[in-house]
């Protein structure tokens, strides 16, 4: 069974930056584009970057050019590296496998909460 554990999260000002980070248990890890939600109060959970077997990244256009995700595959870890934090990213952030109609492919963890103050 795989396990997410998410972590990284806190509460920065509007311009900060935070590190989230995704540990995956199980060797399936390596074969699996992985990505990030987030889920903000009274929405839905949507994803804002995956991230292929092999490197490949895409982005939700809201977050372009302040997202980076990236995967350490020996450490069966993805990251997500958010720059120039505004309020409007306030959310619980989630990493998972991504299925079809980008769904998530594993039960989901309990996510890191990250607050932007203005």
């Amino acid at each position: 069974q795989v396990q997410l554990v998410e972590s990284g999260g806190g509460l920065v000002q509007a311009g900060g930056s935070l590190r989230l980070s995704c540990a995956v248990s199980g060797s399936i890890f390596k074969i699996n584009t992985m990505g990030w939600w987030c889920q903000a109060p009274g929405k839905q959970r949507e994803l804002v970057a995956r991230i292929t077997s092999s490197g490949a990244t895409n982005y939700a256009d809201s977050v372009k050019g302040r997202f980076t995700i990236s995967r350490d595959n020996a450490k069966n870890t993805v990251y997500l590296q958010i720059n120039s934090l505004k309020p409007e990213d306030t959310a619980v952030y989630y990493c998972n496998g991504v299925g079809l109609g980008s769904r998530g492919t594993f039960s989901w963890g309990q996510g890191t909460q990250v607050t932007v103050s203005s």
